[in-house]
């Protein structure tokens, strides 16, 4: 019997993180500065484009899934972001108004692609924002190039990224579909089928935590030296409340229409 390839990237996978697989992690792709080609997969629903809210600047978190901007669910930061702003709209404070943009949720796009040379890896989810996920829906809607996921006459993209080299600018990426259409599956995949079928659902991919869990999160941020919010004068008059703890000072705050 060959070797198991796919069990033997799992095994490698979890030596390298201690024994525990990477999970998303391991899906996750990211471009390397310069040039590579990438294909974009088809997915069941049709929708290979997909779009999700998440909050940054709230800790150390990597990122907070709004349940709120998602799924229509209750969300405890983008309440208090927007009562933040208020709050800096009424006091004409600035700083606070910033804050308060930095805790806003903010939209990422999340594509489904496989990478030219590398295909032994299997299927990756890339991550990108509004001005690339523009530039993808154009060359879709383009009939020069119409459904570039096609497994038959598709496209592969070439993908420029590029670093950003001074402080306070931002990564560039380029992306150029290949003039003519092509398979999707050549020599370096065996079972085109098998490569499809391993889509993965991009919607279970992230962390979707409770409400309370968000809440908590905001308390634990909120009740740290670090957090710029901590001036607003909403939130200090309530952490000034004897007695009170925090959880309980922002649970007042919250119903504070």
């Amino acid at each position: 019997m060959a070797i198991n390839l796919d069990a033997m990237r799992a095994k490698l996978d979890q030596s390298k993180n201690g024994g525990k697989s990477s999970g998303k992690s391991s899906t996750m792709w990211r471009p390397k500065a310069g040039d590579q080609m990438i294909r974009i997969l088809p997915t069941a629903d049709g929708d290979p484009f997909r779009e999700f809210h998440f909050h940054y600047n709230v800790g150390k978190n990597p990122g907070i899934y709004c349940n709120k901007r998602n799924d229509g669910g209750e969300c405890a930061i983008c309440d208090f972001a927007s009562k933040l702003w208020r709050d800096g709209v009424e006091n004409d404070d600035q700083n606070l108004k910033n804050e308060a943009k930095k805790m806003f949720a903010r939209k990422r796009y999340y594509s489904p692609v496989l990478v030219r040379g590398h295909e032994s890896d299997g299927v990756k989810i890339w991550a990108y924002g509004k001005t690339a996920y523009e530039t993808l829906l154009g060359y879709v809607l383009d009939p020069d190039y119409g459904d570039i996921t096609d497994v038959e006459v598709g496209t592969d993209i070439k993908l420029t990224y590029s670093i950003p080299g001074t402080p306070g600018s931002f990564p560039k990426t380029v992306l150029q579909p290949r003039r003519r259409p092509s398979v999707l599956c050549d020599d370096a995949i065996a079972d085109c089928q098998h490569l499809i079928d391993s889509v993965p659902d991009i919607d279970n991919l992230f962390d979707v935590k409770t409400a309370e869990d968000v809440q908590a999160l905001l308390d634990g941020y909120l009740s740290s030296d670090n957090s710029a919010e901590s001036s607003s004068n909403e939130t200090q008059k309530f952490k000034k409340q004897s007695g009170e703890s925090v959880d309980k000072a922002f649970a007042a705050f919250m119903t504070d229409e």
